[in-house]
């Protein structure tokens, strides 16, 4: 099977047994949970689309190990048109979700792995790479969701891994055995972990010889014994426990993050991908991040495609939509995110050919996308909730208009154009205050800032890969001055 249905994913998740903790309380079945379910929603409109003969040219590939057609999410890129093909597939899937869909992180993840463990085993002599390839082909051949876990929780941030007070704030081995070794600590801000068949775990920072322990990259399921998740937090996410579907805003899709906990793990020899060779983390992170940098010129703009359209639907229901500021807002959010887009565009159509064949995207170009992405996000969310109007977070619940005696007012003094009934005034705005308040504030506004780095590890890379020292010798050249 390359390629699975959107309910044989469903089906495959619920013979998982996940350890998952929620508010509290140890989750009997996370398939079927009301606050999990609407993330494995998003999760499987890439398996469903994946089906669709009108999206299959973005949905898939031709995986250059076997030949035959696979899910894009789990290929590795073998030109810049993979690359840019990436970007819209992404895009694609945020205008269809409106949420975080999360397989993104495994992907970017599979792609550094690969052209990293291909080059430390030419260097090193290690058998990296055919285990990574090994595991490649059965993710291709199952259509396996792939979490990448590359965050620590890090404690101190003015400490390195092995000064730390507590050693389990970064993944580390506490133990190498002859079959295997021994793995302790935990992931934060786990994008879809939940909703993962296996975990990629890969160092958090570049490391040192003194945290060489902590230099450690593997494959293991995502239910594999002293594994254990708690789900995070959102904003509003009780809503989804509510009847109706109106105040949740998005009831079908969204986005989850979980903290993932690490209590002694084994891990067998041929699922082990980096161990001890710290001289590569700094590497594999640079290249993750690049990855994952990129996508957020896809994803993030398919979101914002939403909003601008839930925007505009705001202003139109208002009555508003002839004024000419408000013409001028959408005008302003439409450039906004297709800035982003074409960062995340340029970044991939100037990628180039890794030794193992892969195809990187220009790093300086992602970091510049990334750094957008943490400002532009914002002032779009801004600009929709002006047009909104403050009636987004002053509306009664949906109860209350459906309630045989006041829903009559809230239907009456919440009505705005005359031609549109109250209820598509009330869940388009439900819809905004979501995109940029509630739940799916983790899949755009919120992650648009953390996720893939916080903007100052996008400006070292930028200053990393700026080349002001080229930039200066073109100035010498232009004013005549002479080179030293």
């Amino acid at each position: 099977m390359a390629l699975k249905t959107a309910q044989q994913y469903e089906d495959s998740l619920r013979k998982l047994k996940l350890k998952v903790y929620l508010q509290g309380e140890l989750v009997d079945n996370p398939v079927d949970h009301p606050i999990i379910k609407p993330s494995m929603n998003s999760v499987k409109m890439t398996y469903e689309l994946a089906q669709d003969p009108q999206y299959e040219d973005l949905m898939t590939a031709t995986s250059h190990l076997s030949g035959e057609k696979v899910n894009r999410f789990c290929h590795l890129h073998q030109s810049s048109e993979d690359l840019v093909k990436k970007v819209k597939m992404q895009r694609l899937l945020g205008q269809k979700t409106a949420a975080c869909f999360q397989r993104c992180v495994g992907m970017d993840a599979i792609n550094a792995v690969d052209s990293v463990t291909f080059e430390m085993d030419n260097k090193l002599g290690t058998t990296y790479h055919k285990r990574f390839i090994k595991f490649l082909t059965m993710m291709q051949e199952e259509d396996l969701t792939v979490d990448g876990a590359m965050t620590d929780p890090k404690g101190d941030r003015g400490l390195p891994p092995s000064k730390q007070e507590d050693a389990d704030l970064f993944v580390h081995v506490v133990e190498r055995r002859q079959d295997g070794i021994v793995v302790s600590g935990a992931k934060a801000h786990q994008t879809g972990a939940i909703n993962s068949h296996w975990i990629l775990v890969m160092p958090t920072i570049a490391m040192g010889r003194e945290d060489a322990d902590y230099a450690v990259s593997f494959v293991a399921p995502a239910d594999a014994e002293g594994i254990f998740y708690i789900y995070g937090r959102q904003s509003c996410d009780t809503r989804k426990l509510e009847e109706g579907d109106i105040d949740v805003g998005n009831k079908q899709f969204g986005g989850h993050e979980a903290l993932m906990v690490f209590d002694n793990v084994f891990i067998p020899w041929e699922n082990v991908l980096m161990c001890g060779e710290y001289e590569f983390s700094g590497l594999l992170v640079e290249r993750f991040a690049g990855y994952h940098r990129q996508s957020y010129g896809g994803c993030k703009v398919g979101v914002g495609d939403v909003l601008i359209g839930a925007a505009a639907l705001a202003a139109d229901y208002n009555g508003a939509a002839k004024a000419s500021h408000l013409k001028d807002k959408l005008i302003e959010m439409v450039h906004l995110n297709e800035t982003l887009y074409a960062c995340g565009i340029a970044c991939s159509a100037e990628g180039h050919k890794t030794a193992s064949g892969t195809y990187l995207i220009d790093l300086l170009l992602a970091n510049v996308c990334k750094q957008n992405v943490t400002r532009f996000p914002y002032e779009i969310a801004r600009l929709a909730e002006d047009i909104a109007g403050g009636l987004m977070v002053t509306m009664p619940s949906e109860k209350d208009l459906r309630h045989p005696e006041i829903g009559k007012v809230v239907e009456k003094y919440f009505r705005g154009v005359a031609s549109v009934p109250t209820e598509y005034r009330m869940r388009i705005l439900r819809l905004i205050e979501n995109i940029t308040l509630g739940t799916a504030a983790v899949g755009y506004r919120t992650e648009s800032m953390h996720g893939a780095g916080s903007p100052q590890a996008q400006r070292i890379m930028i200053a990393r890969q700026g080349n002001i020292e080229q930039k200066k010798e073109l100035a010498k050249a232009i004013a005549g001055i002479p080179a030293q």
